[in-house]
């Protein structure tokens, strides 16, 4: 299943992110891609924004993986920054599989973690349209669709 979404502002696309929080849990893989800009971090900021963080959650470009737990955010969010891995094989290193099990990865540039990474994410794929808005395409995996 897959469908569009217009996000006319900053403020829609986080606002996106926010409607996920009641839908998420442990377990769950938010894969995000897109270009630079396209708003792949205010997706995951609104989305830990409504899970109950306070202030705005830093881009984990550097850090690569930024966890946040309770009681800081109702459930523990891993969220992921792949921009700067070169080779699937750095992937291990992370520890993201052994974190699934009691946590949500909120994953940003999710295919450089290689082609058969998370098969059941959900994976939501953010254009920049050409007046400005963004586009939000969703591949809705089995496991979300009764909660899509």
């Amino acid at each position: 299943m897959s469908s569009m979404i217009v996000l006319p502002d900053a403020a829609a696309t986080e606002g996106f992110g926010a409607s996920l929080a009641g839908k998420v849990r442990a377990g769950d893989v938010i894969a995000l891609t897109g270009t630079l800009g396209a708003g792949k971090t205010s997706v995951a900021r609104g989305l830990l924004a409504a899970l109950g963080l306070a202030g705005e959650a830093p881009s984990p470009s550097f850090a690569i993986v930024q966890p946040y737990a309770p009681p800081e955010v109702r459930l523990l969010v891993l969220h992921v920054d792949l921009y700067r891995i070169d080779d699937p094989g750095e992937m291990e290193e992370l520890g993201l599989d052994e974190a699934l099990a009691d946590s949500v990865l909120v994953v940003e540039w999710p295919e450089r973690a290689g082609a058969g990474a998370w098969p059941d994410a959900l994976r939501l794929h953010l254009s920049i349209e050409a007046d400005g808005t963004r586009g939000l395409t969703a591949d809705v995996p089995p496991s979300w669709t009764a909660r899509w």
